[in-house]
């Protein structure tokens, strides 16, 4: 009997993979060292970002207690050397911390009765888009209440009336100032309903509320809220 031929496909892989073998054996031979090398490279870049990671993490508690500590110092009116300590924290790293003793430092000087340096103060962190928004808009308040008695009522309105909106945080005070702005530029109209929506807004502290409403009821407007049953 004549011998079966040799199956084509099976003989085409086995060429094939032998062909493989022989190319990884010649790679390896070529750039074996090389390829152990940049895996032990990969290993020690990994190593070295979760070094830094967990370094970071612990300046970053560090820098938050020494922080704390410094505002719990000036919070029980333990302030002298206050805005010498606070220093080095207006150069961090940390967005949040960078601001916060930037703050604290233009109130030091503001209570100290230096409102130019004050005003400065603030003003350069309300300018610094490097800092998240709520810590320029913070800073855009105490800078305008650092001057306000300077200042021309419609740049007040200007300057505050994007805060002196319900729902933003700063609702109470920006919209306060912007009211009595209105009160100055003789327009009652727009003043008293700013007052009354103020005074009706939960999220304000109680302080301005009672203030607001005053006012608004100095100018004829109701600001009691009343339950929606009874709402005319």
């Amino acid at each position: 009997m004549a011998s079966t031929p040799p199956n084509i496909d099976a003989f085409k892989r086995e060429v094939d993979e032998e062909l493989r073998r022989e190319q990884i054996a010649s790679v390896w031979r070529r750039w074996g060292l090389w390829i152990v090398g940049a895996i032990f490279l990969g290993l020690a870049i990994f190593g070295g970002v979760l070094w830094w990671n967990i370094s970071q993490t612990k300046k970053s508690h560090a820098e938050g207690e020494a922080v704390a500590h410094v505002f719990t110092d000036m919070s029980e009116g333990r302030s002298q050397d206050a805005e010498k300590k606070l220093k080095p924290f207006t150069e961090s790293d940390i967005d949040g911390y960078r601001a916060a003793a930037k703050l604290a430092t233009a109130g030091l000087r503001q209570a100290a009765n230096d409102s130019k340096s004050a005003i400065a103060g603030y003003k350069a962190v309300a300018e610094d888009e490097s800092l998240a928004k709520p810590y320029r808009d913070l800073a855009l308040i105490r800078w305008t209440a650092a001057e306000y008695d300077s200042m021309k009522p419609q740049d007040v309105v200007t300057r505050l009336k994007p805060l002196a909106v319900k729902g933003n945080p700063w609702f109470g005070s920006a919209g306060e100032m912007v009211a009595i702005a209105y009160l100055n530029l003789n327009k009652p109209e727009l003043a008293g309903p700013l007052f009354a929506a103020i005074a009706n807004d939960e999220a304000v502290p109680e302080s301005i509320r009672r203030r607001t409403r005053q006012m608004a009821g100095l100018l004829g407007v109701d600001a009691v809220a009343q339950p929606d049953g009874e709402k005319k």
